[in-house]
């Protein structure tokens, strides 16, 4: 019991800046992770904090990061793969790996950190935050990387969010097809995919959702395949995360994937744990964000956006490229 209430203080504090955050969406106009670390940050940068406030922090940036992972993976359902064809499922994973060689192309003719490179690379390429969260442990990130990745990535996705629609609309003119695949195939996070999609019409905004949810799928190869590379890193010495196996959180978020794929749980329960997820992802956000240094953010700040918006620049003249040449 004594061990538990350790973690009370801390774990408190960070619950309720995250319900702050919460509160805050409806007068700000960015996404509530983006509010949640960002408060985080303001307030350990600016506020000098309780010893007895750490223990539940840090428990709350580990513990309840790795439980958001785990009850994320309920949101995949992999019969989803069904709705779309062959091609498109081809494009979809070919833009993912295009994307992420991408991130470390420009890192490295930037002279930028090749790490928050590929960080900035897996949120745009699959599905911003939650990619970032499932992965940063296993590519080994820092609090700061993390942080900044995910501010540029939400802040990314806003934009592209409003300019994606004009785009096709006035540009591209693309079908109601291409203009979903479009906006389910390059922007970060499934609301923002939902509201672009379907601010142009229900068609749009349907397909878009399902190109989204098979990117979303892809993150389960991707952490393998990131686990396998980092892995083999490491047996050349060039050390960037220790040896340690498949982190249970990803075991865990891919039987909860089976429990929708295989239809094992009703809809409501899904929705229940999915919103469960969603808290808890926030809630780990905000205690990443009292870990954030400023000085680190704003001596890597600038050149990250950039690279940021380089991928992503390139992320939609491929999505461009695959529709004209394969679709």
């Amino acid at each position: 019991m004594k061990h538990l209430i350790k973690y009370l203080p801390g774990l408190l504090f960070t619950l309720s800046l995250a319900l702050l955050s919460l509160l805050l969406t409806g007068f700000l106009p960015v996404g509530v992770v983006v509010i949640g670390i960002t408060s985080g940050m303001i307030i350990g940068n600016f506020f000098n904090l309780s010893e007895n406030l750490w223990a539940g922090i840090n428990f709350s940036e580990k513990k309840l990061l790795a439980w958001a992972i785990i009850f994320m993976g309920v949101k995949l359902d992999f019969n989803i793969v069904k709705e779309l064809g062959y091609k498109s499922i081809v494009v979809i994973v070919v833009s993912i790996v295009f994307t992420l060689l991408l991130s470390q192309i420009i890192s490295k003719l930037l002279g930028f950190n090749r790490r928050l490179g590929l960080l900035l690379g897996i949120g745009n390429g699959i599905c911003g935050s939650s990619a970032i969260a499932a992965t940063e442990k296993i590519i080994g990130a820092e609090k700061d990387e993390v942080g900044l990745s995910v501010t540029i990535i939400n802040f990314l996705g806003t934009m592209g969010m409003f300019l994606l629609p004009l785009l096709i609309k006035y540009i591209f003119h693309f079908d109601d097809i291409k203009s979903g695949f479009f906006i389910g195939n390059t922007l970060q996070a499934v609301g923002q995919v939902v509201a672009a999609g379907f601010s142009l019409n229900h068609t749009v905004g349907h397909t878009a959702t399902i190109v989204k949810m098979v990117r979303i799928l892809m993150l389960t190869p991707v952490v393998f395949s990131l686990i396998y590379y980092f892995h083999q890193k490491n047996k050349k010495a060039e050390v960037v995360v220790k040896k340690q196996g498949v982190p249970y959180f990803i075991v865990g978020f891919i039987l909860m994937s089976l429990l929708s794929t295989f239809h094992l749980l009703p809809l409501k329960g899904i929705h229940i744990l999915g919103e469960f997820s969603h808290y808890l992802l926030l809630t780990a956000m905000v205690a990443i964000g009292l870990k954030i240094n400023f000085l680190t953010v704003l001596k890597q700040g600038g050149k990250a956006l950039l690279v940021g918006s380089l991928i992503f620049l390139m992320q939609l003249i491929f999505a461009v490229l695959m529709i004209d040449w394969v679709l």
